[in-house]
């Protein structure tokens, strides 16, 4: 069966095509005898809707280990979805737990702050905002890329030592390619920087 991303399958895939998807639960929610799971790989801003019935091997005891941000393989068959707003859904067949989250999990199903999403480093691109913003950063990036090769312009990585010099750490040490047992003099008697590699 033929892993594909939850982008692919939300443009190109179509009712009764059998897949298998990996990714991580965004939402559980529970019913009297089946489950709706919204799934989400990375590859799309929105999450695949996930129908687990009871009839599931070992359906108790895999939703209960379900809750957001547990990592997920599941294969199953894509149907028409009767609800608004999603033109397909996966019917779950087996389903995999790969990694449980508990309830310290801190994304959850609201909107976060900044100054929250700061202290999670991690986890921050999983969030609608972050993934918004690395999406725009991404098609900017591309564009100039193309821009300028398509001009024949060559991408260098030159040596970079350090790309800013934060709270004094450029002056912590310091960097030199002269031999300081034979350094270079000026005629006034000072050392010749100007021959330094680093000068």
């Amino acid at each position: 069966m033929t892993l594909r991303t939850i982008k692919d399958l939300l443009h190109h895939g179509n009712p009764g095509e059998a897949v298998t998807l990996q990714g991580w639960v965004r939402t559980k929610r529970e019913q009297k005898s089946l489950s709706f799971l919204n799934i989400n790989d990375g590859s799309a801003m929105s999450g695949l809707q996930v129908v687990v019935n009871d009839t599931l091997e070992d359906y108790e005891a895999v939703i209960k280990r379900l809750s957001t941000g547990a990592s997920v393989a599941i294969t199953g068959t894509l149907v028409e979805s009767p609800a608004k707003g999603q033109r397909i859904e996966l019917t779950a067949e087996t389903l995999t737990v790969y990694g449980e989250a508990d309830d310290s999990y801190p994304l959850q199903k609201k909107r976060h702050s900044f100054e929250f999403l700061r202290t999670i480093g991690h986890l921050r691109s999983r969030t609608n905002t972050l993934g918004a913003v690395f999406r725009v950063r991404n098609a900017c990036a591309q564009a100039i890329h193309e821009f300028f090769q398509s001009r024949d312009f060559l991408w260098m990585h030159t040596p970079i030592l350090t790309a800013s010099d934060c709270e004094g750490a450029g002056e912590m040490f310091t960097v030199t390619g002269l031999n300081l047992n034979q350094l270079p003099k000026t005629a006034e008697g000072q050392v010749d920087f100007s021959q330094d590699f680093f000068w």
